[in-house]
């Protein structure tokens, strides 16, 4: 009996054959909702890239693709609407799907007003919000998170990736295990942690806590208090002129450097391998190769800088 070659063995001998394919359709659900500025938006998807933006405009516009699957035979969609909420879960219909387990099998662009509250969590690729006026949440096993212009609080968390954040209005907290933290241009406070890469953090006006043991720590212009503490690398802060508030430096993994206001008024105390500094500190106690106690101005605050693998340097901006 005949029997009719298979799709994939066509696609083979039409390869051979040098015949050029059409391109696969990309598949393409496309859905507005009900939503006035002031609500809240929700996404809980098992899979996919999503890419939020806030816009002038009114509702919810949402945009979702896969370029190699029927959207509807890969996933499960529930779709909400309520007074000042919109919901969106998704759910895989079959657990173990080759083509599934990539991060950008599936792609979601949502179009929200600016003023909404936003909530986004997948567990199969990246997430970059941006241009929102409210709380952000984003919670993600399978990529990155890039957040940038939020007034509101940002709560960022990942286990695959790196997390990127810039001109955040509010209270920030950044967790991954999959890569770094970077955060510039923070209007608040900041707790920042990982343990898959370094944190680079510049110009925060609010206290920053820093923890890491994947890499260094970087700090330029800090406005408030500074805890860092890690186990993978050396630590590099400056303080943004006039800050007296302190706090402590600590690291196994390598140096510490940091320039402060000689104006500023701190006490200041230092333990590494060596300890070196060229501002006028009133000097307390005895003096040692590794070790500092001195006050800097009228003294008050407390900075404390603390290796076991490495020298301490403290340097004027």
């Amino acid at each position: 009996m005949h029997r009719a070659p298979t799709r994939f063995a066509f696609a083979l001998s039409a390869l051979a054959l040098g015949i050029a394919l059409p391109a696969l359709a990309e598949m393409r659900i496309e859905k507005t909702l009900k939503l006035a500025p002031g609500g809240e938006f929700r996404l809980d998807t098992d899979m996919g890239k999503v890419t939020l933006v806030g816009s002038p405009d009114a509702d919810v516009h949402v945009v979702l693709t896969s370029r190699k699957k029927d959207l509807e035979e890969l996933m499960t969609f529930r779709w909400d609407e309520s007074s000042g909420l919109v919901s969106i879960t998704a759910r895989k219909r079959h657990k173990f799907d080759w083509f599934s387990s990539s991060g950008n099998a599936v792609q979601y662009e949502v179009r929200v007003p600016a003023q909404t509250r936003v909530s986004v969590e997948t567990s199969g690729g990246g997430i970059n919000i941006t241009g929102i006026q409210g709380e952000v949440k984003a919670d993600t096993s399978g990529g990155g998170i890039g957040i940038t212009n939020v007034t509101g609080d940002v709560f960022a968390e990942t286990s695959g990736g790196g997390i990127s954040l810039e001109n955040i209005k509010g209270r920030v907290m950044a967790d991954t295990s999959g890569g770094g933290v970077d955060a510039k241009a923070i209007e608040g406070s900041i707790r920042a942690e990982s343990s898959g890469g370094s944190i680079e953090l510049e110009r925060v006006t609010g206290d920053i806590d820093a923890d890491t043991s994947g890499g260094g720590i970087t700090i330029v212009e800090a406005g408030g208090r500074v805890k860092a503490d890690t186990s993978g690398g050396g630590i590099e802060a400056s303080f943004a002129r006039g800050n007296s508030l302190g706090g402590s430096l600590t690291t196994s993994g390598g140096g510490i450097e940091v320039q402060i206001d000689p104006g500023a008024d701190l006490a200041i105390e230092a333990h590494g391998n060596a300890v070196r500094t060229d501002l006028p500190l009133a000097v307390r106690g005895e003096v040692s190769r590794g070790s500092l106690s001195g006050t800097l101005g009228k003294g008050g605050n407390t900075l404390r800088l603390h290796t076991s693998g490495g020298s301490v340097r403290i340097q004027s901006l």
